[in-house]
């Protein structure tokens, strides 16, 4: 039998500068390739649990900080977090928090 399992990808994101969930953060994910792009808010607790299926193959993930902090009433130096991912194994689930402030932003794979 043909594994039809898809890995999918999450996220969770943390203001760092404020101490508490990034709710209502606007999250892209698109292909590197040009294929069609999904956008998503993150939800009180800052997640999102799933941005869909995934097949292996370059992918990016934007982070709308600017928007976010100018919805808070904040000017942010950074308005734009984008990381280029590869997914490589098709049985897996990937989970990319993200941790931010206006001035900086760090991520990792997480589990």
């Amino acid at each position: 039998m043909p594994n039809t399992n898809r890995p999918t990808i999450s996220t969770h994101v943390l203001d760092t500068a404020r101490g508490e969930p990034a709710a209502g953060v606007s999250v892209t994910l698109s292909r590197v390739d040009g294929g069609q792009a999904v956008t998503q808010q993150t939800d009180a607790d800052g997640r999102i649990a799933s941005l869909g299926e995934l097949s292996p193959g370059g992918y990016r993930l934007s982070f709308d900080v600017g928007g976010y902090y100018k919805k808070k009433g904040t000017t942010a130096f950074l308005q734009r977090a984008t990381l280029d991912i590869e997914i490589t194994e098709p049985n897996r689930r990937y989970h990319i928090p993200l941790l931010m402030s206006p001035f900086s932003c760090a991520s990792y794979r997480g589990s």
